[in-house]
């Protein structure tokens, strides 16, 4: 039997920013999603992730990075510092909810989120306690990879050469991470079965560096 989660829409940092917040009883950790390439957290793919991370017992933050009005200009997209800000303010926000404060974090990244995801870890190294990437652009956190000190796993498909080729430059500067391919995943890993094997791997890897921080 599932163990209850409990579920509440909550505006996270000073501009409100709309946030999904589900928390499983005794939640190990938390796990707050940066969307990439314009998504929000009504995201398929990453909802459908969240959902696995919590039958794991980790409580997961899914928020938009960019307000409606943001949103509207593409540019914002792939502006990595704005993005990582708002991570980093969520980061914060969670630091000081009581019923969130003591659980250590994690960060999933996906596309530019997932570089986004790293320059807020680089920002909060005493917080982030582990990062997992999904079809991630990690490049796009330039020098701030080396400041990185969260365990990270990179997980791209074999089928998305050229994002592929990107994660094994930026694995070469992070000081710790492992990169996992998925063999036949394209970009999305829209193929059968794919998903579920991100959702496995990144299960496994929260669960074993955020219950390390709780030991």
């Amino acid at each position: 039997m599932a163990e209850p989660v409990a579920e509440f829409e909550v505006a996270v940092g000073p501009r409100g920013l709309g946030a999904s917040l589900a928390i499983p009883q005794d939640a190990r950790g938390l796990v707050i999603f940066a969307h990439g390439s314009g998504s929000s957290r009504f995201s398929p793919r990453n909802g459908f992730v969240a959902a696995a991370l919590r039958e794991k017992g980790l409580a997961t933050l899914l928020m938009d990075l960019l307000t409606e009005e943001e949103a509207q200009d593409r540019r914002n997209v792939f502006d990595i510092p704005l993005l990582a800000g708002r991570v980093v303010e969520a980061i914060d926000w969670a630091a000081a909810e009581p019923a969130l404060g003591e659980l250590p974090i994690g960060l999933f990244g996906a596309s530019t989120g997932a570089a986004a995801a790293l320059v807020a870890a680089a920002e909060r190294p005493r917080r982030v306690r582990a990062i997992v990437s999904r079809g991630g652009r990690p490049d796009l956190a330039g020098d701030a990879l080396t400041r990185v000190r969260a365990p990270t796993l990179l997980i791209v498909g074999g089928l998305d050469f050229e994002v592929l080729n990107l994660n094994r430059i930026a694995l070469r500067r992070l000081p710790d991470a492992r990169l996992d391919v998925t063999p036949g995943a394209t970009h999305l890993f829209e193929e059968p079965g794919t998903l579920e094997q991100v959702v496995a791997a990144a299960a496994k890897w929260f669960a074993e560096k955020l219950d390390r921080e709780r030991s």
